[in-house]
């Protein structure tokens, strides 16, 4: 639970054990340094995840003008033109990729190369009328409101401090629900005698929506996790560890027998599932050199209906699938088909296909996955509230919306609560060794959370060497 107050030690009239006071002191200091430092980013974070979860309705009316044709082409195009007619658009762009109509009424969309050319740049997309070969629009994709939106969710639009800043955040968010239920569970029996005032009211609405909805905050920032730097790199080290990660390409039954190099974890437009991002990319003709996407067609490369068609048997099972083509890089680059399915993770499918003789040379999907892996593409699916279609969607809307709730309700109370001019934080407990156990505790959850344990340390030495030692910021915080 998400708050900077919590429930008042047992009343008078009731005494409780000096041993369990002590301990819910020391739990509410906690809770209260919790919420006090994280509540801010907890709140943009709920924010931006709740705008999120309604980006593909957004996009779809929003750019309507450029992605749904008035009539349905009966006769395209060859993609091979319409390509080249988006490069005619933006003369010098290297194409990322190919996203075929998923209807004949849907335009043609070709990602071209955009100003910023680092890793996990966003290109601009050029979308084509497949029946006339002809540019209807385009659109910068750094430069979206929902770009925008998951750029401040991710990283606070701060690069890699600002996705440190949200890891924290989210390991503190673990925090403060354990200690919240602690406190929830240990202050039960005066909660029946609780204040109708209105502060009281607040109490309880914050006390309700944060043990409603523990279980699901807690999944929304565990499944979240993935994506973090350090600890999403740490689980990538598990897996590998583990043999629970990306398919093996060396057990695929269709594997290329040139020498592999290269992967997909820096390509923004290869869209392929997060557990196979690092999987290798195989080579075409078995030339030396690297394999990567993005470049003009080479002699003698079949065009990219082939690869497509050749692609197509492995995908078609799909069903809801946005189905993409990364096209090859120099002579040694291989056409990439990715099958990337809106709701269920287990129907993407991956391949890797010669430009020159159009042979599948590698084939991987659900089946290829570790269990680890598996349980991640899960959890992000049902993070993104894409799983299990609207239900799926409401339960993470709301998740966020009691975020948001807790964050407020949590700072009314401290600013309700507080002493003029002081931060009013719960008293330090006098019994040390409760205080050592209830450290011994959030020492393991430190251990999990790399960089919560990091910060864990910073308050404890605030704690000790600052407000212990220097008078005038004690009286300022308790």
């Amino acid at each position: 639970m998400t708050s900077v107050e919590a429930r008042p030690a047992p009343s008078p009239t009731t005494p409780a054990p000096a041993s369990s006071s002590q301990r819910y002191r020391a739990v509410w200091r906690w809770h209260f340094y919790a919420g006090l430092f994280v509540a801010p980013v907890l709140l943009v974070l709920a924010v931006t995840g709740a705008v999120y979860l309604f980006k593909e309705p957004f996009e779809e009316w929003r750019y309507q003008d450029v992605r749904t044709l008035a009539q349905p082409v009966a006769a395209p195009r060859p993609l091979s033109e319409q390509i080249a007619a988006a490069r005619d658009a933006r003369p010098g762009a290297a194409v990322m990729s190919v996203v075929p109509p998923s209807s004949p009424d849907r335009t043609t969309r070709v990602i071209l190369q955009g100003a910023d050319t680092g890793p996990f740049a966003q290109g601009v997309s050029v979308y084509v009328d497949p029946g006339t070969a002809r540019v209807v629009g385009q659109i910068d994709d750094a430069a979206t409101f929902m770009r925008m939106v998951r750029t401040i969710h991710g990283e606070l639009m701060s690069g890699v401090a600002g996705d440190r800043v949200v890891e924290i955040a989210a390991c503190w968010a673990l925090i403060l629900v354990a200690s919240g239920t602690y406190l929830w569970w240990t202050g039960r029996r005066t909660r029946a005698r609780a204040s109708r005032s209105p502060r009281g009211r607040l109490r309880r609405l914050h006390v309700r929506v944060g043990v409603g909805s523990g279980a699901v905050v807690v999944f929304l920032v565990v499944s979240g996790l993935p994506w973090s730097g350090v600890w999403g790199d740490g689980l990538q080290r598990l897996q590998e560890r583990t043999g629970s990660t990306a398919p093996n390409a060396a057990d695929f039954p269709h594997t290329s027998t040139p020498p592999l190099s290269g992967d997909l974890s820096a390509n923004p437009d290869a869209k392929v599932p997060w557990a196979a991002e690092r999987l290798p990319v195989p080579e075409s003709g078995g030339h030396a050199g690297h394999a990567g996407h993005g470049g003009a067609a080479q002699a003698g490369a079949l065009p990219v209906e082939a690869a497509l068609a050749a692609a197509r048997p492995a995908v078609a099972s799909c069903g809801e699938c946005e189905v993409k083509v990364l096209l090859p890089d120099g002579p040694t680059g291989v056409y990439t088909v990715v099958a990337e399915p809106r709701r269920d993770p287990s129907a993407a499918r991956t391949l890797h296909v010669d430009q020159y003789s159009g042979k599948v040379l590698t084939s991987y999907g659900w089946a290829e996955y570790g269990t680890m892996a598996k349980l991640v593409e899960q959890g992000i699916a049902l993070h993104e509230g894409r799983r299990y279609g609207p239900a799926n969607l409401a339960v993470m809307l709301a998740a966020c919306l009691s975020l948001i709730t807790l964050v407020v309700t949590g700072g009314w109370m401290w600013w309700k609560r507080r002493p003029r001019g002081r931060a009013g934080a719960p008293a330090r407990p006098a019994d040390r060794r409760t205080a050592y156990g209830v450290i011994a505790i959030m020492a393991v959850l430190g251990l999990v959370f790399p960089l919560a344990g990091a910060t864990m340390v910073a308050v404890l030495l605030l704690d000790r060497l600052v407000l212990r030692r220097v008078p005038a910021v004690a009286r300022f915080v308790g």
